[in-house]
């Protein structure tokens, strides 16, 4: 089973990420590649044509999770798995997040 998210930078769709059998994947939008004014969302991710890949979650990604306190209050409240890190970005970083990056889970906006 494959899942997948839109990331948001600002409020601008920015690209898709995809858990995938092997790892994950990371392709920017092409509207968002083509204007000239977007930056890449992380410095790690450059803007490309081409899909970033990964065996394991992103750093830039994994950074965006709560820890602590505030991860176990909302695996308990969400019933999610503690190590499903990929789960926990699509279910926690709609919102209240530091930065600009949202990420909305595919399906659900």
């Amino acid at each position: 089973m494959s899942r997948s998210g839109k990331v948001y930078c600002r409020g601008v769709l920015a690209g898709r990420i995809q858990q995938v059998p092997d790892g994950y994947l990371f392709a920017y939008d092409p509207q968002y590649l083509a204007a000239p004014d977007t930056k890449p969302i992380s410095l790690t991710m450059p803007k490309q044509r081409e899909p970033l890949r990964s065996t394991c979650l992103f750093p830039f990604f994994y950074g965006l999770l709560a820890e602590g306190i505030l991860k176990e209050t909302q695996c308990r409240k969400l019933k999610l798995d503690e190590h499903d890190h990929f789960g926990r970005l699509l279910k926690t970083v709609h919102s209240d997040t530091i930065g600009d990056i949202t990420v909305v889970e595919e399906g659900e906006a």
